[in-house]
């Protein structure tokens, strides 16, 4: 399968303000499901209970981001459009296993043609829906019919808006010339439409957590956001992610060395529907991060998908475990 894209006219001009500071990955670290590089038994995580479940709406999106740990950009179609058909076999299984949330992830879902009709089955059937968006174009054409879902279910649905950083320079040179106003403008639209919002961003190397939530919270005094910068669930400052860059390997040890619990791990609670290039169906994958690598296929449907994973990928490391992080709401 192919993941190559062809960067859009806004694309970044150069390499992106955030980066992984480290050296190359060693070629013999995560090479191995059960043993490390260092001849340590390696952590795996396994599912406690299912509590948020993705769907990828598939890579294509309006930008080609400089990092894009998915590679979505206008002409990646690597993960293709899921269905509404689709989406609605699996929020059957999810229903029967008591899921509590709904994820939606792309690409930019709003590019998806049968996007609100899968958010909206979401939605009806009791989930908390969660959709991840850039807040731009493909999301103002749908104006109408958010303010209607609004309207429904009120803060059942959440919009987690894409803003990398309070300052345009560092947010543009990750996602492009001109990406900042209309991304900006639509993260004001839905705040001054009572929507539940929130935003994820980002450190510049260098940059302290506090200095980051002060930036934020001071655009989003400037800009009438109604966010508390200051909560980690309504602004998330996401760790940087680079598979080529060197990080420690997770082993068992790691868990009392570090004082965490597998069940702190994101797909000790989650797992993504991707509908892969060339694929008959969509598949389930352990983890929001990692969709193309064969090793986090977990099958055909969320039973299936209910087993133990290890955490070979460098992802698992510098994202979830050391990092602190996870996707979900």
């Amino acid at each position: 399968m192919s993941k190559a894209r062809t960067k859009s006219r806004n694309a970044p001009q150069g390499p992106s303000p955030f980066r992984v500071e480290a050296a190359p990955l060693p070629r013999e670290k995560f090479a191995d499901p059960v043993w490390t590089a260092k001849g340590e038994r390696r952590a795996s995580v396994p599912l406690t209970r299912l509590d948020t479940l993705w769907l990828n709406t598939g890579t294509l999106c309006n930008l080609a981001c400089a990092t894009c740990y998915i590679e979505s950009s206008p002409t990646n179609d690597a993960l293709v459009y899921l269905s509404a058909s689709d989406a609605a076999r699996f929020l059957d299984e999810a229903q029967a296993l008591g899921t509590r949330e709904i994820g939606f992830t792309g690409g930019e879902p709003f590019m998806n043609p049968q996007f609100l009709p899968m958010l909206t089955d979401a939605l009806e059937r009791g989930f908390e829906a969660l959709v991840l968006s850039n807040a731009m174009k493909p999301m103002r054409r749908h104006e109408a019919a958010l303010l209607a879902l609004r309207e429904r279910f009120g803060d059942r649905l959440t919009i987690r808006v894409s803003l990398d950083h309070h300052t345009r320079e560092g947010h543009e040179g990750e996602r492009g010339p001109g990406s900042w106003g209309p991304g900006l403008a639509g993260l004001k639209w839905l705040s001054d439409n009572q929507f539940s919002i929130a935003v994820a961003g980002r450190l510049l190397p260098g940059e302290g957590m506090a200095e980051a939530r002060a930036g934020y919270a001071s655009l989003f005094a400037s800009e009438a956001i109604r966010i508390d910068a200051h909560d980690p669930a309504r602004m998330v400052l996401f760790p940087e992610m680079d598979a080529d860059k060197d990080i420690a390997e997770i082993t068992v040890d790691c868990w009392g060395i570090l004082g965490k619990s597998p069940r702190e791990i994101m797909c000790a609670t989650s797992r993504m529907v991707v509908h892969r290039k060339g694929e008959p169906a969509p598949r389930v994958a352990a983890c929001t991060l990692i969709p193309y690598d064969p090793q986090f296929d977990m099958g055909a449907t969320l039973a299936e998908a209910s087993g133990e994973i290890a955490l070979n990928h460098p992802h698992c490391a510098r994202f979830c475990v050391l990092g602190g992080a996870s996707c979900s709401g």
